[in-house]
């Protein structure tokens, strides 16, 4: 078998030294990179060649979600096995709708990560039983947050369109006649119904899911 590349993140500098240690057990693997963050990440991928990243999904601050979108974005080959110590209904759905290869949970033994890392590699899917119940409840999850992000209120709608039309958030308080920290936490419930974490996720989202009742609300 072709050694396998991998890439390791995760913000939990004691379980990346012991994950790094079972890696180095096996002759099959080669630990390009590790580290903690979604930016240090695509520096790694950047300027090596990565088969599997074996990524966690709470990444302090940020979201092993926000990874997964930009290997979409920029079409990488690096197949993911989300490594988490637990997942919602919702979030594996996501995780799996996002392009993650497979979900790990870090309750398992050495032995299942190790074949779970070569499944992936090799192609396959690897989903804990877990992971299998949360996906089936999450599709009853999903469908009543579709149902959730069907419509905007009237602030809602005032403010996406500021926000698409590149205003800042005082540009939008100031036009909406309201306060700053309003359109703040406004923007936290677009964010929220959305299921982003970022402008530019929210700008994306709006256009490409939509446009016909977000943008053109009836």
């Amino acid at each position: 078998m072709p050694e396998i590349r991998i890439l390791l993140v995760d913000d939990h500098s004691l379980f990346r030294e012991s994950l790094t240690r079972l890696l180095e057990t096996s002759a099959v693997f080669q630990l390009v990179a590790h580290c903690a963050t979604v930016s240090d990440a695509l520096a790694r991928l950047s300027t090596n060649e990565i088969d599997v990243i074996l990524l966690d999904y709470d990444l302090g601050e940020d979201s092993g979600l926000h990874l997964l979108a930009e290997l979409k974005q920029c079409s990488s080959r690096a197949r993911v096995l989300m490594v988490t110590a637990g997942l919602s209904d919702e979030a594996t759905l996501q995780v799996i709708e996002a392009g993650a290869a497979g979900i790990f949970l870090k309750q398992g033994n050495p032995e299942q990560l190790i074949a779970a890392i070569k499944l992936v590699a090799s192609g396959g899917t690897w989903l804990d039983a877990a992971a299998v119940q949360s996906i089936i409840s999450g599709q009853g999850a999903h469908s009543k947050q579709l149902n959730r992000t069907h419509s905007l209120t009237s602030r809602q709608s005032e403010v996406l369109r500021g926000i698409l039309d590149g205003l800042a958030n005082k540009e939008i308080a100031w036009k909406l006649n309201t306060s700053e920290s309003s359109v703040k936490a406004v923007i936290q419930e677009l964010f929220h119904k959305a299921g982003v974490r970022t402008r530019s996720q929210l700008v994306r989202i709006a256009i490409e899911k939509h446009s016909s009742d977000w943008l053109h609300p009836r």
